[in-house]
């Protein structure tokens, strides 16, 4: 695995650290994140026919509409896992701030670890799974993992709005694998 993570920077051996405790001390270690407030979950819908029409533009909802109960419940960890690498990121950010960071400097660390996030999410998934999801980034933004700090610049023309646009989620994504995400207090 070491070999598929990018350069460490310093807020991502946290970030290491958690998806590591949270794959091997299994689902013990998922309820202690949970009970954070973080995510509530929910039970998972059953797979809808993969001939039913997809209310959702989003690829990556219709795939999960029709994935095997077993192929849901694994997505919907990985997700949860993604969710704890994104709250160490609301961490950082509240730390920068204290330390006297610039706008700039904390969106530009927050988006590298957002894109860094997906990269150690992505480890766990099948390759089928990867190139969905990078397919969609590639034909979006021009990049597998998703934009660029500096492509968020350009859309929001604030360094503010990159960091917020940086810890957002797909509510599509999360609502189809049963997710709700509260983030925990900093």
């Amino acid at each position: 695995m070491p070999a598929l993570l990018p350069p460490l920077r310093r807020g991502l051996v946290p970030l290491v650290a958690a998806v590591a405790l949270l794959t091997t001390a299994g689902p013990a270690a998922a309820d202690a994140f949970e009970s954070c407030g973080s995510l509530i979950t929910a039970p998972l819908e059953r797979p809808r026919p993969a001939d039913e029409a997809c209310p959702s533009t989003d690829p990556v909802v219709c795939r999960i509409r029709v994935m095997p109960m077993d192929q849901k419940v694994e997505a919907q960890r990985t997700r949860m896992r993604y969710h704890g690498l994104l709250e160490d990121m609301h961490r950082t950010e509240a730390d920068m701030r204290r330390a006297g960071a610039t706008e700039e400097e904390i969106a530009r660390e927050l988006v590298d670890m957002r894109n860094q996030a997906k990269e150690i999410t992505r480890a766990g998934m099948t390759r089928e799974e990867v190139r969905v999801l990078e397919q969609r980034n590639t034909e979006k933004y021009g990049n597998p993992l998703g934009p660029t700090a500096d492509q968020l610049y350009v859309k929001y023309g604030s360094w503010e709005k990159v960091t917020a646009a940086s810890m957002r989620t797909s509510h599509a994504v999360d609502r189809e694998l049963s997710l709700v995400y509260r983030p925990c207090p900093v």
